[in-house]
């Protein structure tokens, strides 16, 4: 806008030549293939471009005179703005786009109208086809790899993804396993964001951070007087998340006794809230999540095996990041340009020996932990760089290769790859220190690093 000002300010000559209607005319011709159109006041379609027909399959002589839908009208209030938008599409499926608009004013600065300009939303690249990482990710890289929030590019993923996206269309009930960390909420988000519930609630809650007490009356309800303190009546989340879906943390944790009232609530859709002595209907989507193995919990008695079944009807594990470790680059990057918006400070590169020392770290807290050391990162340092001195201190203090990776379970080559990087590290280079910290003879290091050409 500043620029075409500018134009018309130091060239008012040049234009004055020209009829103010040819010169919209000429211009929305060269647009014809954008998807732009233009209403008045009255929200009245005054141009509908042949872009945006081929995106929307409404016909210009259906729409151009006539009233727009709903999802296409605008307000003065909307100058410059850009909001995501979701309109049906030539095969009549839903798509989202994003709908800048530029408000028009009258000679009496009165509201008149507006241009407004639709663009379709990219959509997550299949990981077959991803581009390969570079040492600094871009914000465009990164929107490609978005997938309903959870950002990966590792093959690991691909049939995460896929399973999602299946599930979503059903109403199964979904169990979610992964390491702490690992982002088992983001994946149910993702299920519930790509189902027919969509526009209905998300609710969440954590099955170990309440006493059962409290955990029951959450989930159920409960009913004025049914206990001390209980004032007046309580909905419960399975009565506020009606039609949408509820996401369950930590469901290996839930007490005996609440896990016979949820096998209830999803045979009979329906419960009894606490003091109560009428049921309640339910229509809600479960989705479980919990990072034991419910067939061991089962085996030790803490767990009902009924219920394991009918939670377990999809069941979808995450990979921890250590073993998608094109990822940590990705997650890092990303988590930087989220800090940068602050503009407190602003990362643009990342030291090598800082980078190497991040790639080689295995995780334990995955995601979220990746996550901490980006805001330790942005608190105690300055500068552009992201330096090894800014990195917690567990990540500087010298440590011993990882005992769980060096147990009596084989390792994978990725985990032996990352072990004998952080053995030679730690050693500075001295190949029989290493070994040592390997619990490996010299010659077994020698052969296993030049297998893996390190």
């Amino acid at each position: 806008m500043k620029q075409s000002a500018l134009f018309a300010t130091n060239n008012p000559l040049w234009l004055a030549q020209f009829d103010n209607s040819t010169l919209l005319i000429k211009v929305l011709d060269l647009c014809e293939s954008v998807a732009i159109y233009i209403i008045n006041s009255n929200q009245q379609v005054l141009y509908w471009s042949q872009g945006i027909t081929d995106l929307s399959g409404l016909r210009q002589e259906d729409v151009v005179g006539k009233s727009c839908l709903p999802e296409y009208k605008i307000t003065d209030t909307d100058n410059h703005q850009e909001t995501i938008i979701k309109i049906s599409s030539t095969d009549g499926s839903d798509i989202k786009v994003k709908k800048v608009v530029q408000v028009l004013y009258d000679k009496k600065n009165v509201f008149a109208g507006g241009v407004v300009l639709l663009a379709i939303l990219p959509k997550p690249m299949t990981l077959g086809t991803l581009p390969k990482m570079s040492a600094k990710v871009t914000n465009t890289e990164l929107g490609s790899q978005n997938f309903q929030g959870i950002i990966s590019r590792s093959p690991a993923m691909k049939d995460v993804f896929q399973i999602i996206s299946n599930a979503a269309e059903t109403e199964a009930t979904v169990l979610v396993r992964g390491e702490s960390g690992a982002g088992k909420e983001l994946v149910a988000k993702a299920i519930h964001d790509l189902s027919a519930r969509h526009d209905m609630p998300f609710l969440a809650i954590n099955c170990a951070a309440l006493s059962s007490n409290l955990l029951e009356s959450e989930l159920f309800g409960h009913v004025r007087g049914a206990f001390t303190g209980a004032i007046k009546d309580h909905s419960g989340l399975f009565q506020r998340a009606y039609g949408g879906t509820l996401f369950l943390d930590e469901v290996a944790e839930l007490p005996l006794e609440l896990q016979a009232k949820l096998l209830r609530v999803i045979q009979e859709r329906n419960y009894i809230p606490v003091g109560g002595d009428r049921s309640i209907e339910v229509d809600v989507r479960i989705v479980a999540a919990t990072h034991r193995s419910l067939r061991e919990e089962v085996k030790t008695g803490h767990f009902r095996e009924d219920l394991m079944y009918r939670l377990r009807v999809v069941p979808i594990f995450i990979p921890p990041l250590r073993e998608r470790r094109e990822d940590i680059s990705l997650l890092l990057w990303y988590f930087i340009y989220q800090h940068n918006t602050a503009n407190f400070r602003k990362i643009e590169k990342i030291e090598p020996e800082a980078m190497r020392v991040l790639l080689d770290y295995t995780w334990p807290g995955n995601i979220r932990e990746l996550h901490n050391v980006v805001e330790y990162a942005f608190a105690v340092g300055r500068g552009t760089t992201l330096r090894c001195s800014e990195l917690p201190p567990e990540f500087r203090e010298p440590r011993r290769v990882n005992q769980q990776i060096l147990s009596s379970v084989p390792l994978s080559a990725a985990e032996e790859i990352v072990a004998i990087r952080q053995a030679l590290t730690q050693s500075k280079g001295m190949v029989t220190v290493a070994a040592q910290l390997m619990a490996m003879s010299r010659a077994t290091f020698w052969r296993k690093r030049k297998l893996y050409g390190l």
